[in-house]
């Protein structure tokens, strides 16, 4: 029997909707914000108080996203901790957390806010999608009770979790994320009994969001692409940077190159703890991004991303990071090799004394080949070629493979690894290359002023990277920066080290009150 015309009408329509929306390219926005701070106290505010707080906070966050959907953004991304802030006991946050639905209960807080607990934080940002009809991530603090029958229950009969939401052009919550690989001040929160692999579809392909911390991670942020094949990874983060390695914009845009994935990240403003660095990556290059440590202002962001970049041509081929430099002999032999400090962890460095040349450097199983061409070399700036293979243990355990070119803070090489920012020395070319025992390599670039150096430089199938054209900036560090997640078991789980002792120092203000906002954590 045929259906009725009005059935096949509906039939049609509805094969031909979710195409019709469906895109291959999409406007993404990310905003970093200055965060206004509650005052400092070690002792809980009132619930109304911290919600007063909160709705200062998203006062700033709304007229973003206004801004943002004005734009045509179908995404933005706010930062973690951007809507009451950081440096919390687990006493003082808990008049800012709410009780989190799972997304499967399907709700709209916007149009239904009394269906569960009081949640005006969960109400406000479902009205600011869907009165904007854009996608909102936000990160806010989960409660969830417990009673003894649950051995792990804390003793005050809840879980506090460090919480990632999305909500829907309609305002429905379609994604949440409890933060599993917590930092080492996160102790106000709760680590999750198992790491979450959180995703959601769009008309403009597969997403998945992690927090912060959890980027340097298998779990979950390898496996959301490498297993679940997101196309987009939504990143609200809290960064503080760290030179030569992991400032913000430098890692993150490694990561979605490394990755193949477009990223979007978030980050929160706060000059005194060296928080800055958002941007929208693409997994070709950086679309755009925002590095400030002059002011404290917050910054949006927009830019086109294609919806699923693995099938954007051109696609780059698989990179074999080991295929190059096992298949060349070792450069220049080595007279004049020195250990040097780079965040914590020692390298194996070597000078580079002449204007251009091929040279290696090794440690342990990791030989790191470097062929250059310096355009002027500024008699006081010293460049040097390091590597690093073991596990790096201070602020959490991972075990990295490094290879880098950088510069030092000055001609005294005991300064090589400490921060640097800005340089004088211009390469006419560059091109590193490692034995690596892992395919999770991340290729960095940073000039001078911490600034990225989009569509200059291209990784090869080979393992090389290498300066596409001659660099337009002095260069501060090339890096080849690798994680061998498997390595991580042999030592440690879960990002966590139960080795570290950690001590905190509080700032008392003159009213007599402790400052959490200049707490400083020795190790």
């Amino acid at each position: 029997m045929l259906p009725s015309q009005p059935l096949l009408l509906a039939a049609v329509v509805a094969l031909t909707v979710p195409q019709a929306f469906a895109s291959n390219t999409f406007i993404a926005a990310v905003y970093e914000h200055s965060v206004i701070l509650p005052d400092a106290t070690l002792q809980p505010t009132s619930p109304e108080d911290a919600l007063a707080l909160m709705n200062k906070n998203m006062d700033v966050l709304e007229g973003a996203i206004k801004k943002a959907a004005q734009q045509g953004a179908h995404i933005i991304v706010t930062p973690e901790d951007g809507i009451y802030g950081w440096l919390f006991t687990r006493e003082t946050i808990y008049p800012y957390l709410e009780d989190i639905p799972d997304p499967a209960v399907n709700w709209i807080p916007c149009t239904d806010p009394t269906r569960f607990a009081p949640a005006p934080v969960q109400e406000r940002l479902s009205c600011m999608a869907r009165n904007n009809s854009i996608y909102v991530a936000a990160n806010i603090g989960d409660k969830k009770p417990c009673n003894s029958s649950d051995p792990s229950c804390p003793s005050d009969g809840r879980y506090q979790y460090n919480t990632d939401v999305v909500f829907d052009p309609e305002g429905k919550l379609v994604a949440r994320y409890h933060k599993y690989n917590l930092f080492m001040s996160e102790t106000q929160f709760n680590y999750p009994k198992e790491p979450e692999a959180v995703t959601f579809e769009t008309p403009f392909g597969k997403f998945g969001i992690f927090t912060c911390f959890d980027i340097l991670f298998h779990k979950p942020a390898v496996v959301l692409v490498s297993e679940l094949q997101v196309d987009t990874v939504l990143f609200p983060t809290a960064w503080m940077n760290v030179l030569p390695f992991l400032t913000a914009v430098e890692f993150h845009s490694a990561w979605a190159m490394g990755m193949g994935v477009n990223f979007l990240a978030a980050n929160t403003h706060y000059t005194g703890s060296s928080m800055t660095g958002s941007g929208i990556y693409a997994p070709d290059r950086a679309r755009t991004y925002y590095y400030n440590m002059k002011t404290e202002d917050g910054c949006l962001l927009t830019a086109e991303l294609d919806s699923h970049p693995r099938l954007s041509p051109p696609s780059p081929p698989a990179v074999n990071w080991s295929s190059y430099a096992s298949s060349v002999k070792r450069f220049s032999p080595n007279d004049h090799e020195f250990g040097g400090l780079i965040f914590h962890d020692r390298f194996t460095l070597t000078e580079l004394t002449k204007p251009e040349g091929n040279r290696t450097v090794c440690q342990k199983d990791l030989c790191c080949h470097l062929s250059y061409k310096v355009a002027g070399k500024q008699e006081d700036e010293v460049y040097v070629l390091g590597a690093f293979d073991g596990l790096h243990v201070v602020e959490g355990q991972y075990y990295l493979q490094i290879c880098t070119l950088l510069k030092c803070k000055s001609t005294d090489l005991s300064t090589c690894g400490q921060p640097v920012e800005t340089a004088h020395t211009k390469f006419e070319m560059f091109s590193l290359s490692g034995t690596f025992g892992t395919n999770y390599i991340f290729p960095e670039v940073l000039y001078s002023g911490v600034q990225l150096a989009p569509g200059e430089f291209e990784v090869l199938s080979d393992g090389r990277l290498i300066s596409k054209t001659r660099p337009t900036k002095p260069v501060v560090t090339v890096t080849l920066f690798g994680r061998w997640y498997e390595k991580d078991s042999m030592f440690s789980s879960c990002g966590q080290s139960d080795t570290l002792i950690f001590i905190y120092f509080i700032h008392i203000s003159s009213k007599g009150k402790p400052d959490l906002s200049t707490m400083k954590i020795a190790y």
